[in-house]
């Protein structure tokens, strides 16, 4: 099976030896994705939600990029350095997300690149 290396101008740089993404056949592994700002490589600024929002355009960004959208996301990794901001999490991601919703998982991490806050990574499935 051939990899193919995704790249998009409209979400960060990798700030490390990775890719954005890669597809493998019908699946994009998308690499994490922190609130940077694509056009300084800054943490945005803004409150937590503004974060959150930033790290899921970024991804929709690099979804885009693959040939895909949101919607054909099967799994999420979210990963926030205090979990008592899962409900802005939720909050943020009904933004971007509707039903049926992917599966995810939530862990709480003691650090995030840049000082970031949340950083999401996601499976996504080509149709």
């Amino acid at each position: 099976m051939s990899r193919v290396q995704i790249h998009t101008d409209r979400a960060p740089a990798a700030i490390g030896p990775y890719s954005q993404a890669m597809r493998c056949g019908g699946t994009v592994f998308l690499s994490g994705q922190i609130p940077l700002d694509p056009a300084t490589g800054d943490i945005v600024d803004g409150d937590f939600a503004a974060q959150v929002r930033r790290a899921f355009d970024n991804l929709k960004a690099v979804c885009e990029a693959s040939g895909g959208e949101l919607r054909q996301i099967a799994r999420l990794g979210l990963y926030l350095v205090d979990l008592s901001n899962f409900a802005t999490v939720n909050a943020v991601m009904a933004e971007f997300f509707d039903a049926p919703y992917p599966a995810r998982s939530t862990i709480e991490v003691s650090g995030l690149p840049k000082g970031a806050q949340f950083e999401v990574d996601a499976i996504l499935v080509l149709e």
